[in-house]
């Protein structure tokens, strides 16, 4: 169970909701109903007992990143008196007082569901036990291992009027003890930071998997630290500190001044502080008065504190717990080119569709660049590329070979500033030209422009991804590639990667859009189009796939289409802000989120333009924004429409019809922001399923026209209302 208590006014709610309130949703509350649809994941009992662990790992650390971002910004809104509403009305400490209340709930859920799993994982031979209750062999190690390893580390602090409260790390777990010297009676009171370097849980040897806690092992080895005193109480505490970086635009040194951030980052204040609740209110009282300022909060903890640490559980070899394995194809259309990327994308456009094909191709294509003597210039847009990075190494490569290889490293790419930095020395020590970008916009766009001289001139081939250059995540991210060597698309990729490194503005785009400068105007068009198509008797549809929608510009423009007769389908995996379903407004629209064992993150957007989708005459597009006002306003994102047949099918027929169709992992959202999951009635249809066990269209290449083995999918179309 959790119980907050915030520190500051409560603002009676309004009996008469503004109209804000009854036109959009709340981008907070919206996204705290997204993680109960990830925790949600950690009752579904279609899941290995593992994988439901890691979901409930993963609804913890979202609200970890949830606090230390969104919430830290509305606490600093609440202590500098800001009363500006959000676009449904509520004022920030409005929203923080809502914020709190949910997320108390969704907390009291995530120690549910680890009871439950905790039990049904000792059943399986995968318990976390008091160590009280090891055998002989087993308490011996741990003795041992306390000694050696853990002992020398920790360093106890007593808490009295000469030692003033020490600093505590963001995310970092602490244990109070109350203890009683033997030969006096005198009380102390002592405080124990349990170093990151320690792991959360300890494995003891052994066949079966026995697991103890850090925290419980300390407490039973408690007169090994403290010989000669008796222990009266404890309790553990965890602190959520401000994690956000603002870029200030004075900013003169980018490089230099996200250096100095990182370094305030880790002394940010405490937003979010989370008590066990066996802690003597005194002690829980001088806690909160040390650590809490205006507007944040505390949350009393029966259980485990830490939800996110459950992740070290995950790794326990048992392949029986967990989902079975998989391993991405390797595009057939590539090996039937002998592996030779630049020929088999001359001969038609690509499109990867990740974690399905492997991420391999689109490192297999840097690094071919890197060694042919032909390419003569490399251009990156790098937003995350992990911690071990092929990607990297080419391009050092592609340098030190004397080719022309320019990088964008985003240095505001949130909780990769630290790698990025890494990253961007490097490639500059080996001779990368190496662009940070806009100082007050990110650069979000997933774009490599490869030329090659050829015979008859230079050729340029084009990746346009959906997700991030990032080998790890592109395993779990359903994410799409799209290779072409279009001299159009060429012209285009140059003109973006010239906005990016010299602040030069594109002329005459012929392919792709770019926010901020027309995307959003173009995508307001092409829903222009669709409500003239309605007015005209045509058929008139939107499908659009994305991971969030929060921009009240463009909610107004879809509402407006609903009105209008356009039938509108969305899939938007986490905030929603759009109203679905509501007469007068949104009848004709329908929203549904889709989550499961891969995260949905690709960008699709799809027009009728005068037929019924899918048809071959849609007008398709794949994209790396979503629609928020950051991605629109403040972000360089691209556009690509997609007009390859085959890539066209793929993409519609195949991508957003089973994102459409899947009846096993999705939620449909009602007009209140309310998500109920869908439940299969006759053929069960699960996407993630699908293209796991059949190949693409577009990657097949020759092997598809001999086997012709990919299902058809059939979409059940609405009636317009």
């Amino acid at each position: 169970m959790a119980e907050s208590d915030a520190k500051f006014r409560k603002t009676p709610p309004s009996p008469n909701p503004p109209e804000g309130a009854r036109r959009y949703i709340n981008r907070e509350l919206s996204w705290l109903k997204f993680n109960e649809r990830v925790l949600e994941e950690a009752r579904n009992p279609s899941h290995p007992l593992i994988e439901r662990l890691r979901f409930l790992s993963i609804s913890g650390s979202n609200l970890d990143e949830f606090f230390m971002v969104r919430v830290a910004g509305l606490v600093g809104q609440v202590a500098q008196g800001v009363e500006l509403c959000s676009p449904d009305g509520l004022t920030p400490a409005q929203q923080l007082e809502a914020i709190y209340e949910q997320s108390d709930r969704l907390m009291q859920a995530q120690q549910q569901a680890w009871e439950f799993l905790r039990g049904a994982l000792e059943e399986e031979g995968v318990a976390v036990v008091m160590p009280s209750s090891l055998d002989e062999e087993g308490a011996a190690w741990l003795r041992d291992h306390f000694n050696d390893q853990i002992f020398p580390i920790l360093t106890p602090q007593a808490l009295d009027p000469a030692h003033p409260f020490p600093f505590i790390p963001n995310l970092g777990l602490s244990i109070v003890l109350d203890m009683k010297r033997q030969k006096d009676g005198r009380s102390i009171r002592e405080l124990l930071m349990i170093p990151a370097a320690l792991p959360r849980f300890l494995r003891v040897p052994g066949g079966a998997a026995r697991y103890v806690t850090i925290e419980d092992t300390v407490l039973f080895f408690v007169e090994r630290l403290f010989p000669g005193y008796d222990l009266i109480g404890s309790g553990t505490f965890r602190i959520v500190r401000d994690s956000d970086i603002e870029v200030e635009e004075e900013a003169e040194d980018l490089v230099r001044y996200f250096k100095s951030a990182i370094k305030r980052r880790r002394k940010g204040q405490v937003i979010r502080l989370e008590l066990n609740d066996s802690l003597p209110d005194a002690v829980s009282a001088t806690i909160r008065e040390d650590l809490l300022v205006v507007g944040s909060s505390r949350a009393l903890v029966h259980g485990f504190i830490g939800i996110s640490d459950l992740a070290i559980l995950c790794n326990e070899d048992r392949p029986d717990l967990k989902f079975p394995a998989f391993t991405p194809r390797f595009p057939e259309r590539i090996r039937e080119y002998d592996g030779d990327c630049f020929a088999a994308i001359q001969a038609k456009d690509i499109i990867v569709h990740h974690p399905y094909e492997s991420f391999d191709v689109v490192v297999a294509m840097i690094e071919q660049a890197a060694s042919d003597p032909d390419v003569v210039a490399i251009k990156l847009a790098l937003y995350r590329a992990g911690r071990q990075s092929r990607i990297i190494r080419a391009l050092i490569d592609a340098a030190e070979a004397g080719k022309s290889v320019t990088a964008v490293v985003e240095l505001k790419a949130r909780f990769d500033e630290e790698q990025n930095l890494a990253w961007a020395a490097q490639l500059e020590r080996a001779g990368v030209q190496v662009v940070y970008g806009f100082i007050e916009w990110k650069t979000h766009a997933k774009v490599t422009m490869i030329v090659r001289k050829e015979e008859g001139g230079y050729r340029t081939y084009c990746h346009f991804g959906t997700g991030n250059y990032h080998p790890v995540t592109a395993k779990i991210y359903t994410d799409l590639s799209y290779f072409t060597a279009d001299p159009a698309a060429g012209h285009d990729a140059a003109q973006l990667f010239n906005y990016i490194t010299g602040y030069v503005e594109p002329g005459e785009l012929s392919r792709i859009s770019i926010s901020p400068v027309d995307l959003r105007q173009d995508l307001e068009a092409l829903i222009a189009a669709e409500m003239a198509n309605a007015a005209e008797g045509k058929p008139a549809a939107i499908w659009a796939k994305m991971n969030s929608l929060v921009d009240a510009q463009m909610i107004d423009r879809l509402y407006e289409a609903s009105q209008a007769g356009v039938q509108i389908d969305l899939v938007v995996r986490g905030i929603c802000c759009l109203r679905p379903g509501i007469a007068g407004l949104s009848e004709n629209i329908r929203v549904k989120s889709v989550i499961g064992r891969f995260l949905e993150h690709s960008r699709i957007w799809a027009f009728a333009n005068g037929r019924a989708l899918p048809n071959d005459g849609a007008k398709l597009f794949i994209s790396s924004a979503d629609w928020m006002p950051r991605n629109l306003e403040r972000r360089v994102e691209y556009m690509m429409p997609i007009s390859n047949p085959t890539v066209h099918d793929q993409v519609l027929d195949q991508v957003m019809v089973a994102n459409l169709i899947d009846n096993e992992q999705s939620w449909e959202m009602d007009g209140e922001g309310q998500y109920e999951r869908l439940q299969p009635e006759g053929k069960r249809f699960n996407l993630h399923q699908y293209f796991m066990t059949n190949p693409s269209l577009s990657g097949r290449g020759k092997a598809l026209k001999k086997s012709k083995s990919v299902p058809k999918l059939r979409l059940d179309r609405r009636k317009p209302k």
